[in-house]
């Protein structure tokens, strides 16, 4: 090797006819104590199969894509006035060869575009596709940050993957995990014998809950590396966003640990200033580099502006809503008939609903470990469970905020996820599940052509309550509005009880059920609102809400107030109505 740079760069050229395509290679690093280590290549864009941990030389070029069309025009296919949908999955227990084999990338893509197309799905997100050599990870212990997994193809099989979710009109969303690493001997850990990649100080090295280390987001070295894995993936692989792992991970110096445990910053508090300046660095050259990538934080807590970098913001497009996940996903779970004593689950995230861009996610992580998948958490008898999860959905769809359902979950999947097995398709055999499945590709569709149900997510003039506080229907009931004054009313009532002649006041207009998760094509009794209703100043609209079941209705405005089409900016006036 040869010194090129006096900051300790070296290079080494082998000749292409001594090295061809597919060699197998590692660094061999002799440590300043005498050991002698064998790593992978930490840029190496393709990697042996795991449990093999060699890299593997292979050219990135070549590949022709076929969706220029799509990547001039993306960006306003994933704005935050945009309808998102994402379907959540992870590729290696999505479906799997009858003898339990992987599928490869180009059956996943002959498989799932169809179906992608069929349910009504904008986007699609796979957990990390980066190599990783521990199944049970879930491709969130990353060995290789530029690598696509080896478990399902070469890069350019994933390249044609995503350019033909591309052609086929879907957006990708990657799964990109910069807050820690694997201990595994041939990765990034203690790469050259000693702490490299990772923090030095004992308080810092390590993630003792998941047993790997935490980046050392002070180097600069470091930084370049996710930064420049980050931007690779939008680049070389088209990805249209990137879900940004574990953010609170390393925001705070505390995370997972105990009092004593921690030592704060320089202004004596819990803050990671590095994990803090980094996030800021990346996603400003992301907007530089990439500015029609969507960058999406999981983060979970509320001590920092995430989204935007105005009042000091992280910079992210989005930021998944964790508070909305767990509480409507606790009332969800309870028996209706103490849902009336916790109703502010229902009413308390339109609290906070625009301080942030949020995406509300039903994840993965929500339907493992003994936390039951979102059919199964649904109290009552079989056909409630079904009913129960149709009108959840509902309210998924007809929140503020962009949406995201693990993969299972629309099929109403009993058994909870397993990377080791694949969706239980055998269910579609049975009516109940076949039904649940056409009614997620129709609320999809529904979501997709309703412009009420997703222009204004940023902000109250595309929301107004029309029953926030009858806790002891169990009712609840909202306007959304789009920006050229579209207008539909949501009511959901959450008890296995018809509620009959339910009266909500509502702005003049003619009133039309469009759509309802009663219908019988989705396995509901088929209770409806067969005649327009009319509303007039000083009276309730008399409506029929079934039992468990949400219920959308259409407004005509009068022609005399075509003007004015009932817009609320204030949310003072938004409560009050």
């Amino acid at each position: 090797m040869t010194k090129i740079s006096e900051n300790g760069i070296y290079e080494a050229s082998l000749p292409e006819e001594s090295f061809p395509v597919g060699s197998l290679y590692k660094f061999r690093i002799l440590t300043g104590d005498g050991r002698v280590l064998y790593k992978a290549d930490p840029y190496g864009f393709f990697c042996q199969t795991p449990p093999e941990t060699a890299s593997v030389y292979y050219p990135l070029k070549g590949y022709r894509w076929h969706d220029k069309k799509w990547m001039e025009t993306r960006r306003e296919r994933s704005g935050y006035s945009s309808p998102v949908n994402i379907y959540e999955m992870h590729l290696g227990s999505w479906k799997r060869h009858p003898d339990g084999s992987y599928l490869t990338y180009s059956e996943i893509a002959d498989e799932l575009i169809p179906y992608l197309k069929t349910m009504g799905y904008t986007h699609v997100e796979f957990l990390p596709v980066m190599e990783h050599p521990f199944d049970g990870s879930w491709g969130y212990q990353v060995t290789g940050y530029f690598a696509p997994t080896a478990r399902y193809g070469e890069p350019k099989d994933f390249m044609a993957l995503v350019d033909r979710l591309h052609v086929a009109g879907i957006a990708v969303i990657l799964d990109w995990v910069p807050a820690h690493f694997p201990k595994d001997a041939h990765g990034l850990y203690e790469f050259d014998g000693k702490p490299l990649y990772e923090y030095q100080g004992a308080d810092r090295i390590e993630h003792r809950g998941w047993g790997t280390r935490k980046f050392d987001l002070g180097r600069n070295e470091v930084e370049c590396f996710l930064i420049s894995s980050a931007v690779f993936w939008a680049k070389y692989y088209h990805a249209d966003g990137l879900r940004v792992d574990a953010v609170a991970s390393m925001l705070y110096l505390d995370y997972d640990k105990k009092p004593g445990e921690w030592i704060p910053n320089v202004y004596g508090d819990n803050r990671c200033l590095e994990a803090e300046a980094f996030l800021k660095k990346l996603n400003s050259c992301m907007k530089t580099e990439c500015p029609d990538v969507l960058m999406i934080a999981e983060e979970s807590t509320s001590g920092f502006k995430v989204t935007g970098f105005s009042d000091h913001g992280l910079g992210f497009d989005m930021k998944w809503n964790m508070g909305w996940m767990n509480d409507t996903l606790s009332y969800a779970g309870l028996d209706p008939l103490f849902r009336k004593y916790h109703h502010d689950k229902l009413t308390f995230p339109m609290m906070y609903a625009y301080s942030e861009r949020y995406l509300l996610p039903i994840s993965h992580d929500e339907v493992v470990h003994g936390k039951k998948t979102l059919l199964d958490r649904m109290p009552g008898e079989y056909f409630d469970k079904f009913a129960g999860e149709r009108l959840f959905l509902a309210y998924q769809i007809a929140c503020p905020g962009k949406k995201l359902l693990f993969m299972g979950q629309e099929i109403g999947q009993f058994r909870e996820w397993d990377e080791k097995l694949e969706v239980e398709w055998f269910l579609l055999d049975y009516e109940s599940h076949a039904r649940m499945q056409q009614y997620v590709a129709s609320v999809n569709r529904f979501y997709r052509t309703e412009r009420a149900l997703y222009e204004n997510d940023g902000g109250w003039e595309g929301f107004s309550w029309v029953s926030v506080d009858d806790c002891n229907e169990s009712v609840i009931a909202f306007r959304r509005i789009s920006e050229n004054g579209e207008e539909l009313v949501a009511a959901f009532n959450f008890t296995p009880v018809l509620r009959d002649g339910y009266p909500l006041v509502l702005p003049e207009g003619e009133y039309e059920e469009v759509f309802s998760t009663d219908e019988i094509r989705f396995g509901g009794r088929g209770t409806r609102n067969p005649e327009k209703l009319v509303s007039v100043p000083g009276e309730p609209v008399r409506v029929v809400l079934p039992p468990l079941s949400a219920v959308f209705f259409r407004r005509t405005v009068p022609k005399k107030n075509k003007g004015s089409a009932g817009k609320l900016s204030d949310p003072a006036l938004s409560r009050k109505q």
